[in-house]
C-alpha cells in the first residue's frame, strides 16, 4: 500500500495591530515539553519453511523440533492429519514460527526437524488391575522396532516408547518426549508404566490415585520415521 501525504504552510500577519507578541516567561520557557508516548515495538515475525516427504504408510504425523543439543524444543505436530499440512510439488509443508512449546522466541541458530508416522495401532482396554507390575518388569520406556522408511535414508530402525500423561489423559512417546499416540482420555493420573507385551504390543498401567487401569496397545511396529533436516532460524 503507498500511502501519499500532502501538507501545506499557511501564515497569517496581523497588520492592523501593532502589538507585539509577548516573549515567554522564565518560567513558561522552563516547562518542558511533553514526551510523546512510544508505542512497544513488537518482535518481527519469524518463519521456518519445513517440508518433507511422508512415509508411505496410512496414519498420522508427529513433528518435533530440535536444538542444536538435540533438545525437543517444540512440538509442532501431534498426532496430525495429512489435511493439517500444506501440499507442496512433491512433499509435504508446514511452519514453524521459531518459537518453543511455551510460546518464547528461540535464539537464533542451527536446529533439526523429525518426526514419525504413525500407523493404525488398537488400543484393548482390559480393565482395572490390583496392582502395578513389579519394577523389574514396568520400565521407562521398552524398545520397538520401525518399518523401513523406503523413501528416506533414515537410520532410525528402533524407538524407544515410553508413555506420558497430562490433564487430557496417556499417551505413547518416544524417549525425548515426542508425544505419538493416544491411548486414554482419563484425566488426573498420577503415574503410568509401560511393559513390552510382544514385538508388535505394548501393556500400559495407568494409576488415577484411586483406580489402577490397564491397555494393551497393538501394532506398535506399524510405524515409520522420516528426517526434515538441519535448518537455520535467523
Amino acid at each position: 500500500m503507498i500511502l501519499i501525504a500532502f501538507a501545506s504552510i499557511c501564515g497569517a500577519i496581523a497588520q492592523d495591530s501593532l502589538t507585539p507578541t509577548p516573549s515567554p516567561t522564565t518560567k513558561e520557557s522552563a516547562s518542558p515539553s511533553p514526551t510523546p508516548e512510544q508505542t512497544p515495538s513488537a518482535s518481527p515475525a519469524r518463519s521456518v519453511r519445513i517440508s518433507f516427504v511422508p512415509p508411505p504408510l496410512e496414519g498420522t504425523i508427529s513433528l518435533g523440533i530440535y536444538d542444536g543439543n538435540g533438545k525437543l524444543v517444540r512440538v509442532l505436530h501431534q498426532e496430525a492429519e495429512l489435511n493439517e499440512f500444506i501440499v507442496g510439488a512433491d512433499a509435504l509443508v508446514t511452519q514453524w514460527d521459531g518459537k518453543n512449546d511455551d510460546g518464547e522466541d528461540l535464539s537464533a541458530g542451527k536446529y533439526h526437524a523429525r518426526g514419525y508416522l504413525v500407523g493404525h495401532f488398537t488400543v484393548e482396554d482390559l480393565g482395572h488391575a490390583m496392582t502395578l507390575p513389579l519394577e523389574n518388569n514396568a520400565t521407562a520406556n521398552v524398545k520397538v522396532k520401525l518399518m523401513p522408511n523406503p523413501l528416506a535414508n533414515d537410520k532410525r530402525s528402533i524407538v524407544d516408547l515410553g508413555v506420558g500423561f497430562d490433564s487430557d489423559g496417556s499417551y505413547l512417546k518416544t524417549i525425548d518426549e515426542l508425544p505419538l499416540f493416544t491411548v486414554s482420555e482419563t484425566p488426573n493420573l498420577v503415574r503410568a508404566l509401560i511393559t513390552k507385551k510382544s514385538e508388535k504390543s505394548v501393556d500400559v498401567w495407568q494409576d488415577d490415585g484411586t483406580l489402577i487401569h490397564q491397555f494393551r496397545v497393538s501394532n506398535v511396529d506399524k510405524m515409520m520415521a522420516f528426517d526434515c533436516g538441519e535448518f537455520e532460524l535467523k
